[in-house]
């Protein structure tokens, strides 16, 4: 009896350090996975999503993509900063709001300022669209491509939705944006 009482004790301390080990590894996993899938500037993305109807997983997910989170990135492009805008599409969303004062493509680099209107793209673009996918290819190759996409029915058969991506680019950006975004939503509870 005295030998089956012990197996039990140590059968139960080792349960209990199997399960405070597998705690322990979730959590530091989790916490690998935030370190990977960040969210910084959260006051101003978290704002900027709220005022323009988006989800700020969504919002994360293509900074990550275009920037990794650096403001001073600037593509081959010449797309500027966080969300990667170019200045003309910037110049285009100021005057679109008939914004009182015009800023130079130089306030991209502001991480404030490029959340606000890459928001505000992003925000018109599902609009536009009514699809996440179509609007990420538009986001990534621009509207007037994707517009031409649409209207072909090699890569759209019903005109809104986008049965196949040409540009491999674009393709690749919008999988890796959708992978960010349920990365975010799951590691985030959101």
């Amino acid at each position: 009896m005295k030998k089956h009482k012990k197996l039990l004790i140590v059968c139960a301390a080792l349960a209990a350090l199997v399960v405070a080990a597998v705690f322990l590894l979730r959590l530091c996993h989790t916490r690998f996975l935030q370190k990977m899938y960040p969210r910084t500037y959260s006051g101003i993305v978290e704002r900027e999503a709220r005022q323009n109807g988006l989800d700020p997983n969504l919002v994360y997910s293509v900074i990550r993509q275009e920037s990794n989170f650096d403001p001073d990135v600037k593509s081959h492009a010449g797309a500027v900063g966080l969300m990667q805008l170019t200045p003309a599409t910037f110049e285009w969303l100021q005057k679109r709001e008939q914004a009182a004062s015009v800023r130079s493509g130089n306030a991209l680099y502001l991480p404030d300022v490029n959340i606000r209107y890459g928001c505000r793209f992003l925000s018109f673009l599902l609009k536009k669209y009514g699809r996440r996918r179509t609007a990420l290819c538009a986001y990534n190759a621009g509207m007037g491509r994707v517009d031409s996409w649409l209207k072909d029915g090699r890569t759209s058969r019903n005109g809104k939705d986008l049965d196949r991506i040409p540009y491999p680019e674009t393709r690749d950006y919008v999988r890796k944006v959708e992978q960010n975004y349920t990365q975010y939503r799951q590691l985030y509870q959101s």
